[in-house]
Formats: C-alpha cells, sequence, structure tokens
C-alpha cells in the first residue's frame, strides 16, 4: 500500500487528483476490448439532480437514449459496439428511513431527471433509473445480477464523491464462475475425429514425431507491447475475491481507471476518475472539508425565518433571505453543517467578517470578499396536500378538499452542491370571499378560483461564494418522510417508582 492510500483509508486526508475532462473519460472509452459496454452514471442523491452530466450520450458518442416510441430499438450499434446507459442514484437511504419509503419516491426522481436534461429528455424512457443503497444494501443484489448476465465491459461514470468506489465494491459478482456451455461439453464428446487421427499418426512413424519436435523447438510468443500512451490501463489478474478500489470521504480518491474482470473472461467491472464536481472546498477551512459530506440520514429541526431574518449555513457559507414582506418561511436544512436563523443584519456581519459571533465558520478568509448573489428564487410548488393529507373535522366527519382551505402552502428545495439541501416552505392565506367577489366584479379576474396561481409566489435570495452552488428544484418533502414520530395522546412517559415501598420505610414502627 503506497503512502497516499493509507492517509485516505487511516486519516481520511490526501491530495486531490486533477479531475479527468469528458473528452478523456469518452477516449479511455473507446479503447476498450469489448463488444458490448454498459455504462453506469452513477447521481447522488444528497444534490439530485446537480451531479448529472448534462448530454452524457453526445458527449461520450454512443447511441441516444431509448424514445418512448414502441417502434424504437432496445440497442444500437455505435462504431461496431453496443453501448447503453443506465442511471443509479447512489446513498438513497440519506432519502428517507426504510425501503418502501425510497421505492415511492421513484416517480418523483424520475420527474425531477427528465426536467434536467431538457429538451433531450422530454420524450425518453426512464426505466432505468434505480436508487441503490451500499449502505443499507437496497437494490445492489438486483444491479449485481445484471452486471454478471449482462457480462461485457461496465464503465462507472459520474462526478467526484458520489460514491461510484463505494458502489464497485457491492456490486461487482465476486465468487462467481463462468456458466457452463454444454453445447461445447457435448460437442468435445462427439468430435473424436482429432484424437483418432493423433494416434494414427503417432502409429505412422517419425513424421509425426517430427512435426512435434519442430513445435517444441519454437519460440514461445512474446508478450504484447503495452501502449504507453493508452488512457486505459491493462486488467488484473483475475481472481475470485479480488481487492476493491481504496475508498474515502476525500474527492478524487480514484486517480486512474481501475479494471477488474469476473466470470474467466465474461466480463469486467472498471472505475474511473470522478469528474469535477464543485469547487466549494476551496472556500471552506481544510479541517472541515471531511464534514461537508453527508455520511448519515438526517433529522433536522423546523427553523422558523420571520421577517427580517435569514437563514445561515455554515456560519456564513450560504445564507438565505427571504424578500417577500410579512411573511414567515419555514426550513428543515438536510445538511451536515450547521443552519441557524438570525437577523439579516447580523447575517451579512457575520458573512462579510465584520461582526463576530459564537457559531464556528468553517468560511476560510479569502472567501468573505467572494460572496455575492446567486440569484431570486420563487415558491413554485403547491404542497398544500402533502402537509395537511387527509383533513376531517371532528363534528361532521367530513373530509375538507384542500381547495376549500384558507391557505396555500408553496415550498422548493434549495441545493447546495455537494453538501445537501433545504426544503423551504411558507403559507399563504387565500383572500377572503369578499375580496374574491370584489376581484372579479372589478374584471381583475374573471375566474378567480381557477387562476389562484396568479397570486404572486414567496420569493428568497441566496447569497454563497461567487454566487455558484446553489439550484433549486420541485420539493421532494424530506420533513414528511424523516421528522419525529408524534407521540400518541394516550402514550404514556418512563414507568415511575411505586410510594409503597418508601411510605412503608417512613412509618414508625408501632412495636418500637
Amino acid at each position: 500500500m503506497c503512502d497516499r492510500c493509507h492517509q485516505l483509508i487511516h486519516y481520511h486526508r490526501g491530495a486531490s487528483i486533477l479531475h479527468p475532462s469528458i473528452e478523456s473519460i469518452e477516449a479511455t472509452i473507446s479503447e476498450s476490448p469489448h463488444r458490448r459496454n454498459h455504462i453506469f452514471h452513477v447521481l447522488d442523491a444528497a444534490d439530485f439532480p446537480m451531479s448529472l452530466i448534462p448530454n452524457l450520450t453526445q458527449q461520450l458518442k454512443i447511441a441516444p437514449l431509448r424514445t418512448q416510441n414502441r417502434r424504437s430499438k432496445t440497442q444500437r450499434y455505435m462504431q461496431d459496439r453496443i453501448a447503453d446507459v443506465s442511471f443509479l442514484i447512489t446513498r438513497s437511504d440519506l432519502l428517507a428511513p426504510k425501503k418502501e419509503m425510497v421505492d415511492k419516491l421513484l416517480p418523483y426522481m424520475q420527474e425531477v431527471l427528465r426536467n434536467a436534461l431538457g429538451r433531450t429528455g422530454r420524450n425518453v424512457r426512464l426505466g432505468n433509473v434505480s436508487m441503490v443503497s451500499a449502505k443499507q444494501g437496497w437494490w445492489n443484489k438486483k444491479v449485481k445480477e445484471g452486471v454478471w448476465w449482462r457480462g461485457g465491459a461496465h464503465w462507472m461514470v459520474g462526478k467526484a464523491n458520489v460514491g461510484k468506489s463505494n458502489l464497485f465494491e457491492v456490486i461487482f459478482p465476486k465468487g462467481q464462475h463462468k456458466v457452463v456451455d454444454f453445447d461445447s461439453v457435448r460437442n468435445a464428446f462427439r468430435h473424436k475425429d482429432s484424437q483418432d487421427a493423433m494416434s494414427a499418426s503417432e502409429a505412422a512413424g517419425t513424421s509425426g514425431r517430427e512435426e512435434f519436435q519442430l513445435r517444441e523447438d519454437e519460440e514461445p510468443e512474446e508478450e504484447p507491447i503495452l501502449d504507453e500512451n493508452a488512457l486505459l490501463p491493462p486488467a488484473q489478474k483475475e481472481t475470485l475475491f479480488p481487492v476493491m478500489p481504496v475508498i474515502s470521504s476525500v474527492p478524487g480518491t480514484t486517480a486512474s481507471p481501475i479494471r477488474i474482470p469476473f466470470g474467466n473472461g465474461r466480463g469486467e467491472l472498471i472505475d474511473l476518475p470522478g469528474l469535477v464536481r464543485s469547487d466549494v472546498e476551496k472556500y471552506v477551512k481544510a479541517e472541515h472539508h471531511v464534514e461537508m459530506l453527508m455520511k448519515r440520514r438526517m433529522q433536522p429541526d423546523r427553523e422558523s425565518i420571520k421577517p427580517g431574518q435569514s437563514l445561515l449555513l455554515g456560519g456564513g457559507l450560504i445564507r438565505i433571505t427571504p424578500t417577500t414582506p410579512d411573511l414567515v418561511f419555514l426550513s428543515h436544512a438536510f445538511v451536515p453543517i450547521d443552519a441557524h436563523s438570525t437577523s439579516t443584519a447580523k447575517a451579512v456581519g457575520m458573512q462579510t467578517g465584520e461582526r463576530g459571533s459564537g457559531v464556528p465558520c468553517i468560511m476560510t478568509d479569502e472567501a468573505r470578499a467572494t460572496i455575492s448573489s446567486a440569484g431570486k428564487f420563487k415558491l413554485e410548488w403547491d404542497v398544500t396536500r402533502k402537509y395537511f393529507g387527509s383533513t376531517a373535522t371532528s363534528h361532521a366527519g367530513r373530509e375538507i378538499k384542500t381547495a376549500d382551505l384558507p391557505l396555500t402552502i408553496y415550498s422548493a428545495d434549495v441545493l447546495i452542491e455537494g453538501i445537501g439541501w433545504i426544503e423551504l416552505a411558507a403559507q399563504v392565506r387565500k383572500p377572503s370571499r369578499k375580496a374574491q367577489e370584489q376581484t372579479t366584479a372589478a374584471g381583475v379576474f374573471e375566474d378567480f378560483p381557477e387562476t389562484m396561481s396568479a397570486l404572486p409566489f414567496p420569493e428568497f435570495e441566496v447569497f454563497s461564494p461567487e454566487g455558484k452552488f446553489v439550484a433549486i428544484r420541485q420539493p421532494m418533502c424530506g420533513w414528511l418522510l424523516n421528522r419525529p414520530k408524534p407521540r400518541g395522546v394516550n402514550a404514556k412517559g418512563r414507568p415511575r417508582k411505586s410510594m409503597k415501598s418508601a411510605k412503608a420505610q417512613r412509618k414508625p414502627n408501632a412495636r418500637a
């Protein structure tokens, strides 16, 4: 083991590699010795879909994704090879505590991925999306069986620190042997002419011996000379249980492609170096780099952002400031760094370094001068039905429709690249029925109940280093999946000790 691997495994520190470009990844895959190739596009569930590589099939010069047309082909040849793509969303155990809850999120993930693909993803089939977890073992067996029966080369492509090497270990078919080809076995027993011919030549005389002697005197074939300019290194010696790649939370751990064959030449699994993901680490102190990776599922506290307040992450690395006046925002921070709400004036002073605070700041001093606005965003998605569920009145026992409620809850997820996401929600009160009648009579809204989306959405502004590393997506409503379990009405507390023995000890002895 080299010193770098020793530092990465035991001390979680080490120098990151120079991340390759997508052109070098394409050149590496083009050197594949296999005719059948399969590409695993690995995505991270913590900031999904910010780890998506746009136009991956075009940049790798392979066949595009299969469309929803019923006549579209399942496989296509590109440059005399078959290469298809599937999406693996790793670390799905960060989203919900149970596998059944994560499985129900698959349609939501497919919709978010379709929107992230842009125009190319409108008519694309997304049945090749899987949510896996190397830690909990969710859907790993299915992916492993696909690797074994598909055969050929399987490439792990993705950005840095998305969990490729960790997933590599659990989906590699260890201990597998080559499937027996019964047709070849039958043909070997049927065709014995070669053996009969060899026995006849031995009986004939020296002709067979001379030919055999000439073959023995021939020099063995030389091993092929390795090309020093090749991007793809030679494959390792095949074993049933090979040594897996080094796993570390430091981004850029895998320095070069790692090829591990399986099945006696049936195929191989190849781990590629990660593409550059984010430069947010250069704005964070070195001792806090490991803390930025979400390693366990978060159960965040609900923070209320009142008018005139802001939400700070990491002591000033990210600041979220609502711009809609007289409106209270609720935030649920699914991030491994500290998050708290404070006044906007104090938050600005903490970001610029003009004001101190007892909260530890993970941002470097040089990064304070680069803080700028990442843009203004809106809470555009209505989540009233999800937050209220089936609301029923206690006196009538009937369900109340969300359209009849006097309020609407809007929400959105703010993504921090490589760190996590913050769920924001705001409750907007609908105008009274009298105001609706007045606006309808004035002709402002001809059909007011159907045009509720014409009302202004709650807005907020995000500040980050150089105005980067921030995006927005449709809300997942992760608070409903990870909130603390509410206690029942008749739930009892901790059982208390009986006082009968204590009273008996206090009672004076009558005989004494």
